[in-house]
């Protein structure tokens, strides 16, 4: 579990899934990082796939075996043991355990029906008597084994056997799911959803009062072979598309064209192209040729935009001109043309994934809480022997100790006291004289 824990570490540390250039750049053998750490140590294990790698799946194997092995050599027979109905015969024997008492002139019926209300099972046999609860948290560790290895399977399946994919698509064209979906493992089998056709109808932003982007939203139908509409939904960030196994998620935008009119013809598309910048912000920009477009010197109308919503506008000499709303159609002359900025398309980015695993790793986390929580229940069992007027009590618990013996003098408190009929005839007389 250590080693498991340590890789699972060292794989949120080292970047996943990355080109083996990325790598050799980032951990180069002249200059490794921490003084040892080359890409040679990242792709030669596989670290670069780290939970899909045979290293990391080797040791999840090897830790479902040591489970498996501890359930059916410890945790099996211990609940074979708790379930017999064991009686003591001895009253040495009882007085051996880790709780014992004596009660003089008292019965072990009335024992056992004390026990019974307080949720004891009560097994009599003779003169003996064995009692037990809380059985279920000897069960509990068994259910523990069982869950870890469910979410083990799940991690396995979700590592081996998942796709996914990355697509940017300009608000109007379509995509095949299958063609932008990459198997991550020898188990990844295609499912037919992967035929759907999925439609953007359209992209669009929210913004703060500052100007930021707040949030952009996709509307998105989704046609099968035949052409028909199965499911459409306008999803956003940290509220994705479901169906049939593939969940779509919004994780990015872009802007794909400028529709433009000069001197009142067009419009005409013009590609906006993503700019380098220090730092998170996006820049697009694109050109209006005014010239020649053969020419080896061509010029014309700069045209650049950080989000939608607006455009600055530069002549040919790169001068500021002016800023316009694609939704306002004002016109803005500039070296005597007349430009009307139409629309502003934007495109979304989406990331698709297939992770069969998913259910897998939730049932077995649910069942880990639940059989983590049920193993706290202390498991106890008592015994007694009738021996003359005498009751002899003894038991143990495997949790809680100090709480089990208060909880026995709380019942034997609760034992009535067993009175001979001589004792009643005495004391009769001794009233009456």
């Amino acid at each position: 579990m250590f080693a498991v824990a340590a890789l699972m570490a060292l794989g949120t540390v080292i970047d996943q899934g990355e080109a083996p250039s990325y790598y050799f750049e980032k951990f180069p053998e002249d200059n490794p990082v921490f003084g040892v750490i080359t890409w040679r140590w990242i792709l030669t294990p596989g670290f670069d796939h780290m939970f899909s790698s045979p290293v990391f799946l080797g040791l999840l194997a090897l830790l479902a075996a040591s489970l498996m092995a501890c359930t059916y050599t410890t945790q099996i027979p211990i609940v074979k043991v708790a379930r017999r109905w064991s009686f003591m015969h001895s009253a040495g024997s009882i007085r051996k355990q880790e709780f014992a008492d004596s009660l003089p002139r008292a019965s072990i019926q009335d024992l056992g029906v004390i026990l019974m209300g307080s949720g004891y099972e009560v097994f009599t046999k003779g003169p003996s008597m064995y009692a037990f609860k809380g059985l279920a948290g000897r069960f509990a560790p068994i259910g523990v084994h069982i869950a870890m290895i469910f979410i083990m399977a799940g991690a396995t399946l979700s590592a081996t056997g998942s796709f996914k994919g990355s697509v940017d698509v300009p608000q109007g064209l379509n995509f095949v799911i299958g063609d932008v979906m990459k198997p991550k493992g020898f188990l990844s089998f295609a499912p037919d959803v992967f035929n759907t056709e999925v439609h953007v109808n359209r992209f669009y932003m929210e913004y703060y009062d500052s100007g930021e982007v707040s949030q952009f939203y996709s509307d998105l139908s989704l046609f099968d072979l035949d052409g028909k509409e199965v499911m459409r939904k306008t999803i956003k960030v940290n509220d994705p598309l479901r169906y049939g196994g593939v969940t779509i998620y919004q994780t990015d935008w872009g802007f794909s064209a400028l529709q433009v009119k000069k001197n009142g013809e067009g419009p005409f598309n013009l590609a906006m192209a993503p700019l380098k910048l220090n730092g998170d912000k996006k820049l697009f920009g694109t050109l209006l040729p005014l010239e020649n477009s053969g020419s080896s010197n061509v010029k014309g109308i700069s045209m650049l935009a950080r989000d939608l919503q607006s455009i600055v506008l530069y002549d040919q000499e790169g001068k500021f001109v002016g800023v316009r709303r694609p939704s306002s159609k004002l016109p803005i002359e500039i070296d005597g043309n007349e430009i009307v900025i139409e629309d502003a398309i934007g495109s979304t980015g989406l990331d698709l994934k297939t992770d069969p695993g998913v259910p897998v790793v939730y049932a077995g986390f649910g069942a880990l809480m639940l059989t983590t929580c049920i193993s706290y229940l202390s498991h106890s069992q008592i015994w007694a022997l009738q021996d003359g007027s005498t009751v002899v009590v003894g038991g143990k618990t495997n949790r809680a100790k100090l709480e089990f013996s208060e909880e026995m003098n709380r019942l034997l408190d609760k034992v009535p006291e067993l009175i001979s009929i001589s004792e009643n005839t005495t004391d009769s007389k001794q009233s009456a004289t």
